[in-house]
């Protein structure tokens, strides 16, 4: 949902390479970067990682001139391998003077913000300038996301009651994602 809703707003001078899969060596996430932006890569090069850094970095610096901005978002990132995010980290070094080529998004569980807490990964942890962590939703905004979710599927009606709800929240604890697979097991 939140992926989705980030692609919606993205600006229109924006390119967005979008890993939903990041269980991956290093030179396989990095062609899979070079894919997800249209980026040709020789068979030559698809195991070098320098290679592959090479011609991202070209196609980025030729994207900067050219007035767009580059964007990577890696959905469940808490999947990515510790020799993946340390590639990650050095696409950070991208970057002109003024500013940087590659604008990194990491969006994943809980076990992320874990993952990134690791000694070895400090480095990658430092260079992070946004964390946002969404907590599990209150008793009274699972009923709310319940019943709008319901609406959206075309309920007219409520189909759970009260107490029904208020189990719904114990089960779930609030995660949105439980609370999906509670509700459809029960309409089921």
């Amino acid at each position: 949902t939140i992926v989705r809703s980030l692609l919606a707003q993205a600006p229109k001078n924006a390119e967005i390479a979008l890993i939903l899969n990041p269980r991956m060596t290093a030179p396989e996430f990095l062609l899979t970067l070079c894919e997800e932006l249209g980026i040709g890569v020789p068979d030559s090069a698809t195991e070098s990682l320098k290679d592959l850094v090479d011609i991202l970095s070209q196609y980025l610096l030729r994207a900067h001139a050219g007035g767009r901005r580059v964007v990577l978002v890696v959905d469940e990132a808490q999947n990515l391998a510790p020799e993946v995010l340390e590639q990650v980290r050095l696409l950070t070094n991208l970057e002109t003077n003024t500013r940087k080529l590659l604008q990194i998004i990491l969006i994943g569980q809980p076990e992320l913000r874990e993952l990134l807490a690791r000694n070895e990964l400090r480095q990658l942890a430092q260079r992070i300038t946004g964390r946002y962590h969404l907590n599990p939703l209150s008793a009274e905004e699972t009923t709310a996301y319940v019943r709008h979710r319901l609406r959206v599927a075309g309920a007219t009606a409520d189909i759970f009651n009260r107490f029904a709800l208020e189990e719904i929240y114990r089960l779930s604890g609030g995660v949105p994602r439980v609370i999906n697979v509670i509700c459809d097991r029960a309409l089921g």
